[in-house]
C-alpha cells in the first residue's frame, strides 16, 4: 500500500499522505463503502478522480476508520462519528487526511506557473513580502494558496474570500511553518500553519 508520508504536528494531530499508483479496479476491491458512497465514485466522469476518492477510503482504513464513520454536513465538511475532527484532499497523484481533536484543515497542490495568473485573486496582504521577481514566487504562492484553502476547510463558513478574510504571516520555505489569521466580520482568530513539499506538491495544513 503506498502510504507516502505520515505527520505528526502535536499529540493530538496526524496527517496521512498517500501516493495513488493503483488502478481503479484495485483501489475498490478491498473496500466496503456505504451505498451514497459508492453511487458517488460510479457517478464520476474522471478515473482520476475516482481514485482519488478511494484512495482517501484507504487512507482512513490508515487511521482505523472506514467509510461507514465518514459523513458531510451541508457545507460540504467532513466529519467522524467519534467526534474526532478531519480534513480531507486530492490533487492528481497525490490525497490527504488530517485528523485531530481540534478543527483542522489540509490541502494538497500541486506547483503550477498559472496560479501566477490568478495570484490577484487569492493574495492581498502577502504581496508585502513576495515578489514576482522572487526565485521561488511560484512555490511560494502555492503555500499560500494551500494555507488558505485548508483555512477555508476548517472554517466552513460560506460567504468567506481567500483575498479579503485570509492572512499569511511572512515565512521562508525552509522555515515549513508560520501563523495565519482570518479576519471575519470583526472577529480575528488565529492559527498555526505548516507546509511541506514532495514531487512538486506542496501540502499544507492548519490547527488552531
Amino acid at each position: 500500500m503506498p502510504l507516502y508520508k505520515t505527520l505528526t504536528s502535536n499529540s493530538q494531530t496526524t496527517v496521512k499522505i498517500w501516493k495513488i499508483t493503483e488502478s481503479y479496479e484495485d483501489l475498490l476491491e478491498p473496500l466496503d463503502l456505504k451505498p451514497n458512497s459508492l453511487e458517488r465514485v460510479l457517478g464520476m466522469k474522471s478515473e482520476m478522480h475516482q481514485r482519488g476518492f478511494l484512495s482517501v477510503r484507504h487512507l482512513l482504513r490508515e487511521f482505523g476508520y472506514t467509510d461507514q464513520d465518514l459523513f458531510y454536513d451541508d457545507n460540504g465538511k467532513p466529519h467522524l462519528k467519534d467526534g474526532k475532527h478531519i480534513s480531507i484532499t486530492h490533487s492528481f497523484i497525490f490525497s490527504g487526511v488530517i485528523i485531530s481533536d481540534v478543527e483542522v484543515g489540509i490541502d494538497i497542490e500541486k506547483q503550477r506557473d498559472k496560479i501566477a495568473i490568478i495570484a490577484k485573486k487569492f493574495v492581498d496582504y502577502e504581496f508585502n513580502y513576495i515578489s514576482k521577481n522572487d526565485e521561488d514566487y511560484i512555490k511560494k504562492l502555492t503555500v499560500i494558496w494551500g494555507i488558505k484553502e485548508s483555512l477555508y476547510k476548517l472554517f466552513a463558513t460560506p460567504g468567506m474570500l481567500f483575498k479579503a478574510h485570509f492572512i499569511v504571516i511572512p515565512f521562508m520555505l525552509n522555515d515549513g511553518k508560520t501563523v495565519a489569521w482570518i479576519d471575519y466580520e470583526n472577529k480575528k482568530y488565529r492559527y498555526n500553519t505548516h507546509f511541506l513539499e514532495f514531487e512538486g506538491f506542496t501540502c499544507a495544513f492548519a490547527t488552531p
